[in-house]
């Protein structure tokens, strides 16, 4: 099936009589200065916003997706983009609609506390002449809060992207495709079209990712590592030497150097989800039209032995820490971007720097596990076109130079405490580095459609026996969670017939 062009009818005029031609020529001249005017004044807020974050303490900045060579988007270029967005609405007669959107979600995209707008609101507001109502909800109660508004016939236009959301939310009837709202053949979807694609369910775009971010990557220390006698992992990530033999290879040395008394681990942190996707495989295979059951994959059984030995060599702790410990005592760290800035603080004389995690040897591509940036359609919303703008708006945010830039001066500001004492920061070279991680040509993410399959395939316990399969298959046997088998033969054993239950499930709501 193809997508609803966002752009078709750029050029599309309603009819009009004899004689309205002039008025409608001052009408659109009017326009068009109206329109540059908003667009002068959302930039100069949008410099504004970020000259002023400069003089603040801000959240890290999500990572910026880097825009194909042959995409070269400029401040320039937005006006024409949203002009774009309002001359499709008028050649479909919703030129009048009304484009307040209500978002429902644990957190408010309206600025709070002096907080400044973020680039996307400030064009969506500014420049497309939007406006975003804030219902709020909870963790707990989100997905209980929108099936009461929607039952209620209140307004709910735009709910934040989960995994649950496809196909779990897509066939409890939750959500609308965006196909007609965001127009994916435009080149500042390039680097996204490929993820949207892979989210594609029953034929229908209901996920539109314009952005990624959160990696789960590896933190280290190269004071460490060359205190060790060890290679640094990003010289063998840059030689393409980088892998599973490598990184096994490391933590046994780090561990086995370790003197008379002292605790070493190879490992601590979030590893086991990590492993099993950088095989580029998934439990669920999704073919366009069905699903099946891949739980026997010899990629996915590579990763899982890979966790067996590392934790039957005991090189992996589970102790929770929230960066990277500065005892010596840990190699490799695995957790996503956020935990860097408190690591490189806390660190101070560890020349702290972060690689993606390490490829199965048996690949020549790099996969990591991320999240993605995006907004579900709620269903029977009147806003879709709106709900696409502010879409749109978000891409931008990440492919324009001068946003792209102005997120990078900000996410080096370094964060002090009352006293004066640096608690987070990320240096230039890290920040560099990471952004070509969101580079499909470098390293390519992983959607496993089981993670949107229900709590069957997805549930967060500390027993082995109650937790989704996903979760198991995940880390089970690096965790050891109470009641998980000595080995990965026997978790496929029980669990691939739960998988091939689910699976027909939800084949027969395709049917």
């Amino acid at each position: 099936m193809t997508i609803g062009f966002l752009f078709l009818y750029n050029n599309a005029e309603e009819p009009r009589c004899c004689g309205e031609a002039s008025n409608v020529q001052t009408k659109k001249e009017v326009t068009g200065m109206k329109k540059m005017k908003l667009m002068l004044a959302a930039l100069a807020a949008i410099s504004m916003a970020f000259a002023a974050t400069a003089c603040g303490k801000e959240e890290s900045s999500e990572g910026r997706t880097k825009a194909e060579d042959d995409v070269k988007i400029d401040v320039a270029q937005v006006e024409e983009i949203m002009h774009d967005l309002e001359d499709y609405q008028s050649a479909q007669d919703v030129s009048g609609e009304d484009k307040t959107v209500c978002w429902m979600a644990v957190y408010d995209l309206n600025p709070k506390n002096n907080q400044d707008r973020s680039v996307a609101l400030t064009l969506f507001e500014d420049v497309y002449g939007g406006k975003i109502k804030y219902i709020a909800t909870t963790s707990d109660s989100k997905f209980d809060d929108l099936a009461n508004h929607f039952n209620s016939g209140d307004q709910i236009d735009i709910f934040p992207y989960e995994w649950d959301a496809v196909p779990n939310g897509v066939t409890k009837g939750m959500y609308d495709p965006l196909d007609n709202y965001v127009d994916l053949s435009d080149p500042i979807w390039n680097d996204m079209r490929d993820y949207a694609e892979t989210y594609k369910y029953d034929g229908h775009y209901y996920v539109v990712p314009y952005s990624v971010s959160d990696p789960l990557a590896i933190t280290y220390s190269r004071t460490l590592m060359q205190e060790e006698g060890l290679k640094d992992p990003y010289e063998l990530y840059k030689k393409g030497e980088w892998n599973w033999n490598t990184f096994l290879d490391m933590m046994k040395q780090f561990v086995s150097n370790a003197d008379e008394g002292e605790q070493r681990f190879g490992a601590r942190g979030w590893f086991g989800q990590a492993i099993v996707q950088s095989t580029g495989d998934t439990v669920i295979h999704y073919d366009g039209n069905q699903f099946s059951n891949n739980i026997m994959s010899a990629s996915i059984e590579r990763a899982e032995l890979l966790q067996e030995q590392i934790s039957k060599l005991g090189l992996y702790d589970g102790t929770w820490y929230s960066h990277f410990p500065e005892d010596g005592s840990t190699l490799f760290y695995g957790m996503a971007p956020w935990s860097l800035g408190e690591s490189n603080a806390m660190n101070p004389d560890g020349d702290i720097f972060i690689v993606p995690f390490p490829k199965d040897p048996e690949s020549d591509t790099y996969y990591l596990n991320m999240n993605y940036g995006a907004s579900m359609l709620v269903r029977n919303s009147k806003q879709g076109h709106a709900v696409g703008a502010y879409i749109t708006c978000c891409r931008l945010e990440q492919v324009v130079d001068q946003y792209r830039q102005a997120a990078k001066e900000k996410a080096l500001i370094q964060e002090t405490n009352a006293q004066g004492k640096v608690t987070n920061y990320i240096t230039e070279e890290q920040y560099d580095f990471m952004q070509t991680w969101y580079d499909p040509s470098n390293i390519k993410c992983v959607f496993d459609f089981g993670y949107g399959m229900g709590n069957l395939m997805y549930n967060e316990t500390y027993d082995y026996n109650t937790r989704g399969v996903m979760n198991n298959v995940a880390d089970a046997l690096l965790v050891g969670y109470e009641g998980t088998p000595d080995t990965w033969a026997e978790i496929r054993s029980q669990w691939s017939s739960v998988v091939d239950t689910v699976v027909s499930d939800y084949n027969k709501k395709l049917q």
